[in-house]
């Protein structure tokens, strides 16, 4: 499955509302040593203080409040070694829906018991993430519905949140993002 088409700049802003009550704006904190390495100004974005630990949440949630109410009464699914599978985990139970994560076996056991915490099943499948992202696709197949960590336009949305903070937090100072890329959800939506 391929993302088709991108989100707009509304539908990142429409995102903002869907997440506002689980997912925090975070702060943006200088590094006095990165700027010295870099020979500028440089900017961190405090993402590890979202309630999971990272920005998956923001996807998460916004798709998570995208879903119809059959979706919902289906439930979710989704393939996570981690991040993505304690997101939707969270999301799913603040949301009153059934999430069934799918985990590779060798997934690490923090990370499993942090997702099954937050509410979701866990299914421990295969030896890597393709693996359990296939395992996923059969769920779906059977009526749930698929929460892609990073080809999903709501996600990718969700996870644009980010870059209307720093725009907003940074304003005229910003002249380079780098952005770590995954599976390119998160940069797609920046």
């Amino acid at each position: 499955m391929a993302t088709e088409t991108v989100p707009t700049l509304a539908d990142i802003e429409a995102a903002r509302t869907r997440i506002a009550t689980l997912a925090r704006a975070t702060p943006v904190y200088s590094s006095e040593t990165l700027s010295r390495l870099a020979g500028r100004r440089v900017f961190l974005k405090a993402e590890n203080l979202q309630r999971t630990g990272s920005f998956k949440i923001r996807g998460a949630v916004n798709k998570i409040a995208s879903l119809t109410d059959a979706e919902r009464a289906a439930g979710v699914v989704t393939a996570s070694a981690g991040n993505h599978g304690q997101a939707v985990a969270l999301a799913a139970r603040e949301a009153g829906v059934r999430a069934t994560v799918l985990m590779p076996q060798d997934a690490p056991m923090a990370k499993v018991e942090a997702t099954r915490n937050y509410g979701a099943e866990i299914v421990l499948v295969g030896d890597g993430y393709d693996e359990a992202q296939a395992a996923a696709q059969e769920r779906v197949n059977a009526g749930a519905t698929l929460v892609h960590a990073f080809e999903d336009e709501a996600v990718i949305a969700g996870q644009g949140t980010l870059g209307l903070e720093l725009a907003e937090q940074l304003g005229e100072e910003v002249e380079t993002v780098v952005v770590p890329v995954g599976g390119g959800g998160l940069a797609s939506g920046i």
